[in-house]
């Protein structure tokens, strides 16, 4: 099953986006960030505390938006994969949400 997130052009380049999608009775947190032109999609968990990870809505980026970063500890991670490249996160990464950008551009996430 698939879930419309946003359009490609709704996602600043660089830029973040969060999202809260109800799948039954629970809720699943997951952004995306847009670099270059890419889209890379995590769940919204920071590997470390099991916080969310954005500063303010839609903020997950560090001050130059060339990493992720959690707002709780300041771990970072690469956008492009979800390795930690720093802080309390101790080689951990973030998960991976698959999704699909479709003929009309826009961002689907994958159950």
């Amino acid at each position: 099953m698939l879930e419309k997130l946003c359009h490609i052009a709704d996602v600043e380049d660089p830029g973040s986006k969060g999202f809260t999608i109800k799948q039954g009775r629970k809720e699943r947190l997951v952004f995306i960030v847009k670099k270059d032109g890419d889209i890379f999609a995590y769940e919204n968990e920071c590997p470390h505390a099991g916080m969310n990870l954005e500063w303010q809505e839609d903020d997950f980026l560090d001050t130059d938006k060339s990493q992720i970063m959690c707002s709780v500890h300041g771990a970072t991670f690469k956008i492009e994969n979800g390795d930690c490249t720093g802080g309390p996160c101790n080689g951990e990464g973030l998960t991976v949400a698959k999704i699909e950008i479709d003929d009309n551009g826009d961002i689907l996430l994958q159950a």
